[in-house]
């Protein structure tokens, strides 16, 4: 009996352990996050609010999954190489505020998370966008440089590839942005840090792939869209949150 009440005890204390966790949905807000002025960009059911960079309506490469967002490889596209299917929310611009993205990637994946969109015309998402890298660091084509890899402000700053879970396995991506000081946080740790519109900011630009674009030399805006990238890759994105600072 006494080993009974005592086997019954321990899986009564581990269901209570275990219940925050149980109880935490996928696209939902907790209690606490909407006390914090927390915002879901995405339903989990379909794209509501959502369209494609510089288009109307949602690309056909994007269906939902999973309760997740998935962008995949267009039936007329090779792998790697993007259909202009990059999307963003357009309900809003947004100037500080912290982010909060779970990502998953194909093996070899590829893609992207943008802030501070500028739609140009005939320009790609990341024309006037910083970059926060969605990669398979593993098998990717473009692991090559340490800047290219997952959580890094891309071109710029090297994240912790330690931090990165895996192709197939979720990761959470928290982006920070409060009077231009910018913050990356992989899976709970801080992986990236600069501030924008500074000398060492030009700096950065001038040595990156984005020193002859436009949209960066005329000088990053201070307020735009939250965007995702189309890369050719399969890739899927949920829990997308953000709150005003």
């Amino acid at each position: 009996m006494k080993r009974n009440l005592k086997l019954a005890w321990s899986l009564g204390f581990a269901l209570l352990i275990a219940l925050p966790t149980m109880a935490q949905k996928v696209n939902k807000l907790s209690k606490k996050e909407k006390k914090e002025g927390w915002t879901l960009l995405f339903n989990g059911k379909n794209f509501d609010g959502w369209r494609q960079c510089n288009g109307t309506e949602m690309p056909k490469n994007w269906e939902i999954e999973d309760k997740a967002m998935k962008v995949f490889t267009a039936p007329d596209k090779k792998k790697g190489r993007g259909s202009g299917g990059d999307i963003l929310y357009p309900g809003k611009k947004f100037s500080n505020f912290e982010l909060s993205i779970d990502w998953k990637t194909s093996p070899e994946g590829n893609s992207g998370i943008f802030y501070y969109i500028q739609e140009v015309p005939g320009k790609p998402i990341y024309y006037a966008a910083p970059e926060i890298q969605v990669l398979d660091n593993k098998d990717a084509s473009d692991n090559k440089i340490d800047s290219h890899l997952a959580g890094s402000l891309y071109d710029m700053i090297a994240a912790d590839p330690n931090t990165v879970n895996p192709a197939g396995s979720w990761n959470t991506v928290v982006v920070k942005v409060k009077d231009g000081h910018v913050t990356h946080t992989m899976n709970g740790k801080k992986v990236v840090e600069y501030t924008l519109w500074t000398p060492e900011w030009d700096e950065m630009v001038k040595n990156s792939k984005f020193k002859n674009f436009q949209g960066w030399t005329d000088g990053i805006a201070k307020e735009g869209y939250i965007g995702l990238q189309d890369h050719g890759h399969a890739i899927w994105f949920r829990n997308v949150k953000i709150r005003e600072l």
